[in-house]
């Protein structure tokens, strides 16, 4: 009996995997993950990849990736390279080669001709238009194309000039002879192969007929040996045909459909369309902008994949549709990078502090841990006479509470000494440009006895410091379900404008300059940030903030 390595929460995928190994129905498991490469994956892709992957290898099993390439205008290259870095990223392996549905394209092919012979498809030229009159409503049945009892004959002379390219896009189709009566709308007769005339990533110029993905993802999975074929609630009414082609077929094997609630998660949008329409409207920098729900722009956020594998077990695996709060999947990313993520201190809105008892030309090396709790070792700090620190750590007249500078206040620097502010420099403007400050040499890592000092801020030396460019990103929508607005608005109404703050000028302490690319840190007091995989190079840092140290949404 096959059991899992581990112990994770069950669900109703894992009790029907597991009862049928140990029935014997089935010996090994094979499921499949089939994107269809017409757009960059996104979190709700993520779910299904788990699933997919996860049961195959808790189960000992495997998992094939299988693009669902049947819809040429609209795939690219691009977006078939994209969703494979992301399933590695992610931390799974498919099982042998990358497939895809154009592979069996012979195949189908074939097995259409089988279904126009045995009398159970035929050709048909009804437009879009008279095509949905005849197919009827929901309360009422559909009538019979006029092309529905065309001979076997016929439709074979008619198929064979349709894949022969001697008629133009749209002006016939291949379609199963069901019932135009059915209840179920998807066994109305549907469409087996459309005409397009497109030059297809994988076939070239081979076809000019593709077959539907009805058609297609049943045949395949049954030629892959799939036995758990795991999708989202959207395609349970289109089991009922699953099941009719198979049941029509000579298939090697038969596959059963499963389906699960897909993920909805508040403010976000995973229509891949839409996010098409974001990318081609210039509303975001491209399908990796850190504010998309894509998980490569996740990756370039600074999400990591294990906080991403935690959010799809954590929310787990039902038939209820639902909406997930974006704060668990935030949840999930701050208690992984709280606990891998070292530290270290950026100051964002640097202020000027000349420390003026302190000897000029002088400079110590203090020694600071990089992560509080983990072994991660040390990285130096210089402290020297002129520091910067954030501006808003200084305040002529402060809010109640306030526990950071003030005229003749005083203030521990993270890791050195308390410093008091003396005074205060501003230009014309009165706006302050620097701050003179005394420093106290016996508080270095202490508060000498009856002394207390609450406040404790971050610093970067002046001369060594790194300056490079901060992104604040935030969520890309101001509403918990951009899709839903007031009448006559769409969701790029509910964009939030203020999703992204970039500050120049900005000051790192000196370890940085040998942060590489997607490396994560804590800066203290600020957030989880990342070295952005686009922008970044030696001597023009950009780092990306990847969420705040706290919920600041208010729930």
């Amino acid at each position: 009996m096959n059991k899992p390595d581990a112990t994770p929460p069950s669900h109703f995928l894992r009790q029907i995997v597991q009862a049928d190994l140990d029935s014997g129905k089935h010996s090994s498991i094979v499921t499949r993950f089939p994107p269809e490469p017409n757009g960059y994956l996104h979190i709700g892709h993520a779910k299904s990849i788990c699933l997919n992957f996860g049961l195959a290898k808790e189960f000992g099993g495997v998992c094939n990736l299988r693009f669902d390439d049947t819809n040429p205008a609209k795939e690219e290259q691009e977006y078939i390279d994209a969703i494979k870095a992301d399933v590695e990223w992610l931390g799974f392996e498919w099982g042998g080669d990358v497939r895809y549905a154009s592979d069996y394209f012979d195949q189908l092919h074939a097995w259409a001709i089988e279904l126009i012979k045995a009398g159970k498809a035929y050709v048909c030229e009804l437009t879009p238009e008279q095509a949905r009159e005849y197919r009827g409503t929901l309360t009422e049945p559909g009538k019979n194309s006029p092309f529905r009892e065309r001979s076997v004959d016929e439709n074979l002379d008619q198929f064979q000039r349709m894949t022969a390219g001697e008629f133009a896009d749209g002006a016939k189709v291949l379609r199963a002879k069901i019932d135009m009566a059915a209840p179920n709308m998807n066994l109305r007769d549907p469409i087996i192969y459309r005409i397009r005339h497109a030059h297809h990533h994988q076939t070239g110029d081979k076809w000019c007929v593709y077959p539907s993905y009805d058609f297609t993802h049943g045949q395949s999975d049954a030629l892959e040996g799939i036995t758990h074929s795991i999708c989202t609630l959207e395609f349970e009414d289109h089991r009922p045909l699953y099941e009719w082609f198979l049941d029509q077929l000579p298939v090697p094997a038969h596959p059963r459909q499963y389906e699960f609630a897909r993920l909805n998660l508040n403010y976000t949008v995973t229509s891949k369309r839409k996010l098409k329409q974001l990318v081609d409207e210039k509303h975001v920098d491209g399908w990796d902008d850190p504010r998309m729900s894509t998980l490569s722009a996740f990756r370039r956020r600074g999400y990591t994949p294990a906080a991403i594998r935690e959010f799809c077990e954590r929310i787990g695996v039902t038939r209820s549709d639902g909406v997930v709060d974006m704060g668990v999947l935030e949840f999930c990313i701050r208690d992984d990078l709280d606990a891998n993520a070292p530290r270290a201190m950026c100051v964002l809105k640097p202020l000027k502090v000349t420390i003026t008892n302190y000897p000029e030309g002088q400079t110590e090396e203090l020694r600071l841990p990089r992560h509080p709790k983990q072994d991660m070792g040390e990285r130096v700090l210089p402290f020297e006479r002129e520091i910067y620190i954030d501006r808003e750590d200084y305040m002529v007249d402060p809010p109640k509470g306030y526990k950071r500078l003030v005229p003749g206040g005083e203030v521990r620097l993270r890791g050195s000494y308390v410093i008091r502010a003396d005074e205060a420099i501003t230009d014309a403007d009165g706006n302050i440009v620097e701050l003179l400050c005394s420093y106290d040499p016996d508080t270095l890592g202490k508060n000498p006895e009856g002394r207390k000092v609450k406040g404790v801020i971050h610093w970067v030396p002046a001369s060594s410091s790194v300056e490079c460019e901060v992104r604040l990103y935030d969520r890309l929508f101001n509403t918990a379900n951009p899709d839903k607005g007031e009448a006559g608005t769409t969701f790029l109404d509910n964009i939030n404008p203020d999703s992204l703050q970039v500050l120049s000028g900005c000051r790192a302490e000196p370890s940085l300059a040998e942060a590489t690319l997607d490396d994560r840190f804590q800066f203290e007091r600020e957030g989880y940030f990342c070295v952005d995989s686009r922008d970044s190079k030696a001597g023009a840092m950009v780092f990306n903030r990847t969420v705040t140290l706290r919920d600041s949404w208010g729930g």
